[in-house]
């Protein structure tokens, strides 16, 4: 396997920035590809870091922190998950324990800031069941404790700036400011072409997740990225329908089983249940636990 590429620094008006993809999903949710073919991709990007937000699930993004962090690859993996709320999809980043789907958005929330960890509104606006309404993200914000608001919103989600979308992805961004929110962007890749079509921006202050956590609180981050073409999207959904098939065909030959046990997710050790990363097969040492 060839190691992979250098990342390119970037640098602004002297001071250097930080450019993270925060919301990347991987095969073991409804992305195509595995958790290192995505990680070689952001690294391809010049990106400095790349959260693995797969839906309902953290443990691929565990494992790519474990590859990237012993292959030494120049990124930082940040763990995260996209979490279904009643009130619309929530990215959290950061994060050390799974959060169950299903609760209310408020809910979640302060779940994800009692682990630690960030919470931002995944592609808010659009009339759709999945997106944060702004009604919503008004009360949130009304709430009188701050372990209920969440500490960004997508102001750009490429997944929403087609034609018949463009008037949220041009809302978003105004509401966030007049709410004093930070406005954050992600690329929504469900494949390796995808990462890092739109990214978060931010100041180098420190580590990686000092300068993300400082920027969301001084909204000193911005986002730079491009929407996806209704082609791009329609490709998107062809991959997504043949790895769908795959699954199936691997349902009736037996290979995944009523308890899950054999589906693929995309990294060592995924096919079994529970799911555990295997650092062995993956070429790494035993993990230090003195």
């Amino acid at each position: 396997m060839s190691p992979a590429p250098e990342a390119a620094p970037s640098e602004a008006a002297g001071v250097r920035e930080l450019r993270i993809d925060p919301h990347v999903h991987t095969l073991a949710s409804d992305g195509v590809h595995d958790v290192e073919t995505m990680i070689r991709a952001a690294i391809d990007a010049g990106l400095d870091a790349v959260g693995i937000a797969d839906h309902e699930r953290m443990d691929a993004a565990v494992a790519g922190k474990a590859m990237a962090e012993h292959r030494g690859w120049p990124i930082e993996v940040i763990v995260g998950e996209e979490v279904t709320t009643r009130g619309g999809h929530l990215l959290g980043l950061y994060m050390s324990e799974r959060i169950r789907p299903w609760y209310s958005l408020k809910d979640t929330i302060a779940r994800i800031h009692e682990q630690g960890g960030l919470a931002i509104i995944a592609h808010p606006l659009p009339p759709y069941p999945l997106c944060a309404s702004e009604r919503t993200i008004r009360k949130l914000m009304d709430e009188g404790d701050p372990i209920f608001h969440p500490d960004g919103m997508e102001g750009f989600n490429p997944t929403t700036a087609g034609a018949t979308l463009r008037h949220w992805s041009r809302r978003a961004p105004a509401l966030a400011e007049e709410l004093g929110l930070a406005a954050t962007g992600g690329s929504d890749a469900h494949r390796a072409a995808n990462v890092g079509a739109t990214v978060t921006i931010v100041p180098e202050a420190g580590t990686v997740e000092e300068s993300l956590r400082g920027g969301l609180a001084e909204r000193t981050v911005r986002w730079e990225g491009h929407g996806y073409t209704w082609r791009s999207q329609l490709s998107m959904f062809s991959q997504q329908t043949k790895k769908n098939l795959v699954a199936l065909k691997d349902e009736i030959n037996g290979k995944v089983r009523r308890n899950g046990t054999g589906r693929d997710l995309g990294y060592p050790g995924g096919r079994d249940r529970p799911v555990a990363f295997d650092r062995a097969a993956a070429g790494l040492p035993p993990e230090d636990v003195s």
